[in-house]
């Protein structure tokens, strides 16, 4: 019998709390053949020339037959199309130049940046709700609601419905990197129940439409058109997702790493305008996203003394890459302050999240509220219990106590 590979020892549960240690390994051969084909890349720069070369393919029908039993779940009713995150260009750079078109540059340049008083008042109001008693889960009671809250209301989904979410997503998450029978009929159900939903709502902005996101979507013709409707069901459905998911982790790996750190977690109490530095070292020390399950190439590249083949499916591990000592001093050493502090969180190339920016906004607006509002701020357990899949990573739960809510402002 062969022993388990570093790679499938980290798609292992049981490490999930410490994945750090494997990665190590791992990146001790920056690119690796598993038996089943798949190519794992580890090391930064290998990861960055990859996200930048146009011989790799998001595609999952650029696989080659014998590795179909690898590639990302579909959607079996047909009624939601690929994601472009699943697309090439040029396709690919027509679906996110409609969509961006109602969240950022260069159309609505300002819209992030004009969002910060609502957001305030959302952190404020859950973090209020921490009063009168003296334990709460930083997941349940703030991580989760608050960028839940912040997309379903750019996009238009009404205050009501948002409980309804956890619910479909979940199943989805679940299937990204682990597929088995039972996952993949889960997530075709979620899914179903939630483009239903959305098409529902999307019928209802033509009628009434909004200044939200979806309103746009279904009213404006921009140079490139309108989405077809399942593009347009994708596309909400990776926003929603992807919207709060990535977020949900990255407020309770922040709030983790502070109280594993208390002499940040101080400085930060007295001086918020370190949030700034300190977001950008979580994204790289603790990151939300861990690794790019799902890329193939459309040739065969040399990288770091091995051919990774045409067809094969790859992995790119990010979290590895961002704490590679040969890119990075130090790097399992967390430190705001470091300069020129560049990472993978977010990717890179043409299909860098462009919803970094709010991303980061809330985490900022989310950690300077728990430093300074929770007085004395304790770990209830460490490790706490962490989310079923290895590439979202984050604690399910952070119990913690503290001793009152301070006044916000």
């Amino acid at each position: 019998m062969t022993e388990p590979s570093i790679y499938a020892d980290i798609l292992d549960f049981a490490n999930r709390a410490d994945p750090y240690p494997l990665y190590r390994r791992l990146r001790e051969q920056p690119v690796r053949r598993e038996a089943d084909g798949r190519f794992v890349v580890s090391t930064y720069r290998e990861i960055e020339a990859l996200l930048h070369d146009p011989r790799i393919s998001s595609d999952p029908t650029k696989l080659l037959p014998e590795y179909a039993d690898q590639a990302p779940p579909t959607d079996t009713a047909g009624s939601i199309g690929a994601s472009f995150i699943r697309m090439d260009p040029p396709d690919h750079d027509r679906i996110r130049r409609i969509v961006n078109r109602q969240f950022g540059p260069p159309h609505r340049p300002t819209r992030v940046a004009d969002m910060q008083p609502h957001l305030e008042a959302v952190v404020t109001r859950l973090v209020d709700g921490f009063a009168g008693r003296h334990q709460a889960d930083i997941v349940d009671d703030l991580a989760y609601p608050f960028p839940v809250a912040v997309i379903c209301g750019l996009l238009g989904v009404p205050a009501e419905d948002e409980p309804r979410f956890s619910a479909w997503v979940g199943p989805i998450v679940d299937s990204i990197a682990q597929l088995t029978p039972e996952r993949i009929a889960k997530r075709n159900d979620a899914m179903r129940e939630l483009g239903m939903y959305l098409f529902g709502l999307a019928q209802q902005r033509r009628q009434d439409p909004g200044p939200d996101m979806l309103s746009g979507f279904v009213t404006d013709d921009g140079p490139d058109g309108r989405l077809e409707v399942p593009e347009l069901m994708a596309s909400l459905v990776l926003l929603l997702i992807a919207g709060h998911e990535t977020t949900v982790n990255l407020i309770a790996n922040g709030t983790l790493t502070l109280l594993r750190h208390p002499r940040w977690l101080e400085r930060l109490r007295h001086e918020p305008e370190l949030s700034i530095r300190l977001v950008e070292e979580v994204l790289r020390y603790e990151p939300s996203v861990h690794f790019v399950p799902s890329r193939t190439s459309v040739a065969d590249i040399e990288l770091a003394g091995t051919t990774v083949t045409r067809g094969a499916p790859i992995t790119l591990v990010l979290a590895a890459g961002n704490r590679d000592p040969g890119y990075v001093r130090d790097p399992d050493v967390f430190d705001p302050d470091r300069p020129n502090n560049r990472h993978l969180a977010f990717g890179s190339g043409v299909h860098y999240c462009f919803g970094a920016p709010l991303a980061r906004l809330e985490a900022q607006l989310a950690l300077v509220q728990i430093a300074q509002r929770l007085a004395n701020l304790r770990l209830v357990e460490d490790p706490p219990p962490y989310r079923p899949s290895p590439v979202l990573r984050g604690p399910i739960h952070l119990p913690v106590t503290y001793d009152g809510v301070k006044p916000a402002g």
